[in-house]
C-alpha cells in the first residue's frame, strides 16, 4: 500500500469546506491510471466488477481473491488517488474476526487505503472492530446490491417515514462506529440531505441527489461500456461501445481484405539477410 495525495483527512476537509468529492470505479491498471491523471479523489474497486468485468448477473458471486487481484492492478496505476476496495458478499457478515482478517488482506495484498462494507445498524459493531484494528472503513446504505433481493429488488429506499428513519439511524450508527465515508445509494434527495447534515463523515451519493458531499458512478456506465442496462441515476458522458464496435469491425474487414497490416506497420531486413535466409544460412 503506497501513500496517496488524497487522504481520509482530505475527504473530511472537503466536507467541512463545502467542496465536492469525486469517486469512480476502476478494475484494472489502465483505467486507474486515467482516473488518477484526471484528479479523481477516490477510486472504488467495486464488486460491480462481478457484472461489468466478469459477466455475472449480480455482485454476489465475486470472491475476495478476485477482488484482491483487481485491487492490486488498480493500485499499480493510481498513485495520488485514495483507493477503496469493496468487500464482497459474506466476506464480513460471518463474524467480526473474519471481517478484520479479510479487511486486512485488502490493505496488505490489494494495496487499498480502505474498504467498503454494505449494511446499516446491524453491521456497526463489525465496523467498530475493524476501525479499532486499524482498517479504514467506508459504509454503504440505501440500496445495497449484495442484499438487493431482501430489499424487494433494485428499488429506491427511504420513501416512507419508517424506512427513512431507519436509514438515518443507520447513518448515525455507522458514523459513530468510525466510518470515514458513507455511500448513499438510491435514496430520495431530501433524505440524503438530512443524512448528510446529520453525520460527520462525508456522504457519497449514487442516485441520491445533489446534496451529498460527493458522487460516485460505475465508470463503465458513465462512459457507455456496459450495455446490459443503464440505471436511471447514471449520466452517460460518453457512449464508447458503438465506437469500439465500429473500430473492431473495421479491423476485422481490413485483415480479411488484406489492407492491414500495410507497409508502415512492419519492419524491414537488409537484402543480405534476406538472401542469407533464402539460401539456408544465418550469416558468418
Amino acid at each position: 500500500m503506497s501513500p496517496a495525495s488524497i487522504t481520509i483527512t482530505s475527504l473530511r476537509e472537503k466536507k467541512a469546506s463545502g467542496g465536492k468529492i469525486t469517486m469512480l470505479t476502476a478494475y484494472d491498471y489502465s483505467m486507474a491510471s486515467l482516473l488518477d491523471s484526471c484528479g479523481v479523489d477516490v477510486i472504488l474497486v467495486g464488486d460491480s466488477l462481478a457484472m461489468v468485468a466478469l459477466g455475472y448477473d449480480s455482485t454476489v458471486p465475486v470472491t475476495v481473491d478476485q477482488m484482491l487481484h483487481h485491487c492490486a492492478a488498480v493500485q499499480r496505476g493510481a498513485h495520488n488517488t485514495l483507493i477503496v476496495g469493496d468487500m464482497p458478499f459474506m466476506s464480513y457478515q460471518v463474524s467480526a474476526e473474519k471481517a478484520v482478517e479479510n479487511g486486512a488482506r485488502f490493505l496488505k495484498e490489494g494495496g487499498c487505503h480502505g474498504v467498503k462494507l454494505e449494511g446499516g445498524i446491524e453491521i456497526a459493531p463489525t465496523i467498530r472492530r475493524m476501525v479499532k484494528a486499524g482498517i479504514p472503513v467506508m459504509g454503504h446504505i440505501g440500496l445495497t446490491p449484495q442484499t438487493a433481493q431482501s430489499l424487494g429488488g433494485f428499488k429506491v429506499q427511504g420513501k416512507d417515514i419508517e424506512s427513512a428513519s431507519r436509514l438515518l439511524d443507520s447513518a448515525k450508527a455507522l458514523d459513530e462506529a468510525g466510518v470515514f465515508g458513507l455511500v448513499l445509494e438510491c435514496i430520495p434527495s431530501e433524505i440524503a440531505h438530512v443524512i448528510t447534515d446529520s453525520i460527520s463523515a462525508p456522504t457519497i451519493g449514487i442516485g441520491a441527489g445533489p446534496f451529498c458531499d460527493g458522487q460516485v458512478l460505475v465508470t463503465n456506465d458513465m462512459i457507455g461500456l456496459f450495455e446490459k442496462f443503464t440505471p436511471k441515476f447514471v449520466k452517460q458522458y460518453l457512449n464508447l461501445a458503438p465506437a469500439i464496435r465500429k473500430a473492431i469491425n473495421t479491423y476485422v474487414n481490413e485483415v480479411r481484405g488484406g489492407s492491414f497490416p500495410a507497409e508502415e506497420h512492419g519492419f524491414s531486413a537488409s537484402q543480405e539477410v534476406v538472401e542469407g535466409i533464402s539460401k539456408g544460412r544465418t550469416g558468418d
